[in-house]
């Protein structure tokens, strides 16, 4: 047998890991000495000792090696357990990469600018257009283009043709910001007329006035858009006047990559009665 000391250079786990593997019962020692508490391993449980830290190698916390080696024999089993752990790992991969591309805009709008100036806010009237609508309560914000799928696989066998100028517009019909289950609507402009859909319908949108500003890049900028919109409104004496809306000149379908995304953040508004 091993003194605890031995087993730990032999398989590469620190004494005071062993110990707590011990306690939570996930590698017990063979043989604890009654007198003096020292712990005895076996040569045969140094390969548990290498699943533990393979497993632990690839992310999974202590509570679920025990559930994986219970099962460790069973390859079935196991791929089981690897393929969740895949796909949590490819979730962190990818709110990472979210993550990262949040801080590089951030730090290019420092070193460009630092204030709200960089975004001009204009006010325009939209014109009365006709449009294909799909609205629905989905997921999250980042599920809207599920929305659009399904619009473009209802009305394709109708050949719908696209207004001139082409466009995609998302309208945010909750009153605030949602963590979930948002209700959006999106629009299409088209040319023609068409028989409604099971989800979409065809209707015409009355022209609105609106306070917009136009971006390049990424939607982690949509924060001080909104910021930039909002002190426009307020400075220059309008009271906000429906529900928010995106129009995508371009889209995430046309953009290689999300520096090559124009999007425009329009907010329909009214002037303020005067008291």
């Amino acid at each position: 047998m091993l003194k605890i000391g031995d087993f730990s250079k032999l398989s590469r786990i620190s004494i005071r890991m062993l110990r707590h593997y011990d306690d939570i019962g996930l590698l017990v020692p063979n043989e604890v000495d009654s007198f003096t508490g020292y712990r005895y391993y076996l040569e045969s449980q140094l390969p548990r000792a290498g699943q533990i830290q393979a497993l632990k190698g690839m992310g999974f916390g202590l509570a679920m090696i025990g559930k994986i080696l219970d099962k460790y024999d069973d390859p079935q089993e196991l791929e089981h357990f690897l393929l969740l752990k895949k796909e949590e790992l490819e979730e962190e991969s990818r709110e990472a990469r979210r993550r990262m591309q949040v801080i590089d805009s951030t730090i290019r709008w420092l070193r460009k600018d630092g204030n709200m100036s960089g975004y001009e806010v204009t006010l325009k009237t939209m014109p009365k257009r006709y449009v294909a609508s799909l609205r629905d309560v989905i997921p999250s914000y980042d599920c809207e283009g599920t929305l659009w799928q399904r619009m473009n696989d209802e009305i394709r066998s109708q050949n719908v043709r696209p207004a001139v100028p082409c466009y995609g517009l998302a309208i945010f019909h909750d009153e605030g910001f949602k963590e979930s289950d948002v209700d959006v609507e999106v629009q299409s402009a088209v040319e023609g007329t068409y028989e409604d859909t099971e989800h979409v319908r065809f209707k015409t949108v009355e022209e609105v006035q609106i306070a917009s500003a136009t971006y390049k890049g990424g939607y982690d900028q949509l924060t001080k858009v909104n910021r930039a919109v909002a002190d426009w409104v307020s400075e220059n004496g309008y009271d906000y006047d429906g529900a928010s809306f995106c129009i995508y000149h371009v889209s995430p379908y046309n953009a290689k990559t999300p520096d090559d995304l124009v999007t425009e953040v329009c907010y329909p508004v009214k002037k303020k009665e005067k008291r």
